[in-house]
């Protein structure tokens, strides 16, 4: 049985590696293809028409295939954890073609997406096919399927800890002792063959172990910016999404759905295209102090984004968000890093760009480990690391002092 599961491991993780590679590649070309070259250079080039008209048309192909086919609709990572938890699968491969189309088409229009859910679905599926092939028993399904969805998110991120540790606490926390070493060939083998083919988030300026106590003192003080920048995420995200949802007509709602989604996408994109798409570009940009943005122009970003996430969903864009919020987190970061700079307190932006990325994402999601292990796999430096682990503990403490973040962020439509 040990053989049969190590042969499994290696399999998926092969499979899973190089559909992963398809997968972003082909988003990254349908962007391309989109809006005709690179989209954070031509956007500014392109018609103001064609910027409405690429959203709603992208939106109103994704909402004909959800209304033939709801499956198309969920978000994989709640569908993998549903799936484990009953030991079955809820999807055909079908359903996750077009799942997959509906994903890279919802983040290469625009729409703030990300692409770990439907990545996740495609390392469940792959598990699945190979537990039935190499015929190991039914009651193993569970471990089949959580190597699967590791190895999709160690794949998409080109983190391997960060896809075991990203699925051990969404999936498979239940199998840790026993089983946790499958998940890591998995997701090791298919992160080897991503990192051929991808690019992952890379901290440049790391000194390693390091450490300067400004950043740890630093943080103290942001603990409490952060942790008002998440109820403000969460109270705006729930006043457009009520408005969206009660204060429109819901005669003809995909319609609707199409048209609004593609207006506010479309005008999101002619103010900056850095507020629109999945976000990895932004946080890309900030944590290696690419571009400079300005403290006015870091908070209409900030708005924005939440506007685009809010829009996204309510328009059923097909994806994730865990990157989204990480470009949130990575704005708030660097907000706070250039206020800071401005009271001759010198810290480097880039530094609470990384920290607020992970916090932001890891309070949000309630994936705290991951939020550690995402600052230690990207930066490889102290003086984030050990910033992100305090601010995520003592942040999550204090919002779940207000009210449960989790069950909020379900209600959001987050998970």
């Amino acid at each position: 049985m040990i053989f049969k599961l190590i042969v499994t491991s290696i399999l998926i993780g092969i499979v899973t590696g190089f559909f992963i590679v398809i997968y972003s590649l082909f988003t990254k070309f349908l962007s391309f293809i989109l809006f005709l070259g690179d989209p954070y250079e031509t956007i500014s080039t392109l018609p103001v028409w064609y910027l409405y008209l690429i959203p709603f048309i992208s939106i109103v192909i994704i909402n004909y295939l959800i209304s033939k086919n709801h499956t198309v609709k969920e978000y994989g990572v709640s569908e993998i954890a549903t799936a484990v938890e009953e030991n079955k699968i809820l999807f055909t491969l079908k359903d996750l073609i077009l799942k997959i189309f509906a994903s890279a088409l919802s983040i290469a229009s625009g729409f703030a997406v990300g692409n770990e859910g439907p990545s996740a679905a495609i390392g469940a599926m792959i598990a699945q096919k190979f537990h039935n092939l190499i015929k190991l028993p039914k009651n193993m399904l569970k471990i089949s399927l959580s190597i699967g969805a590791s190895s999709g998110i160690a794949a998409i991120f080109v983190s391997p800890i960060t896809g075991i540790m990203f699925a051990i606490e969404n999936i498979a926390y239940e199998f840790v002792k026993n089983f946790s070493s499958y998940l890591i060939l998995g997701s090791i083998i298919s992160f080897s063959i991503a990192w051929h083919f991808l690019e992952p988030l890379i901290f440049t300026y790391s000194t390693g172990k390091f450490l300067e106590y400004k950043y740890i003192f630093a943080s103290f003080i942001f603990i409490p910016i952060i942790t008002l920048f998440i109820y403000f995420y969460l109270a705006l995200k729930d006043i457009v999404l009520n408005f969206l949802k009660n204060k429109l007509p819901y005669s003809q709602k995909n319609f609707y759905m199409a048209a609004i989604g593609s207006l506010v996408i479309g005008t999101i994109l002619l103010i900056s295209p850095y507020a629109a798409f999945s976000g990895h570009e932004v946080v890309k940009i900030l944590i290696n102090d690419y571009g400079h943005f300005p403290l006015y122009m870091i908070f209409i970003l900030i708005v924005l984004r939440i506007i685009a996430t809010s829009t996204s969903l309510y328009a059923n864009a097909v994806g994730g968000l865990f990157i989204a919020l990480m470009s949130i987190g990575a704005l708030v970061g660097y907000g706070f890093a250039e206020f800071m700079n401005l009271f001759n307190y010198k810290i480097e932006p880039f530094y609470f760009a990384a920290i607020g990325a992970a916090v932001f994402m890891g309070v949000n999601m309630r994936l705290p480990l991951t939020a550690v292990v995402l600052a230690l796999e990207i930066t490889y430096d102290y003086n984030v690391i050990v910033p992100t682990a305090i601010s995520v503990v003592l942040v999550t403490f204090i919002t779940t002092l207000k009210f449960d973040i989790k069950k909020a962020s379900a209600k959001k439509g987050l998970k």
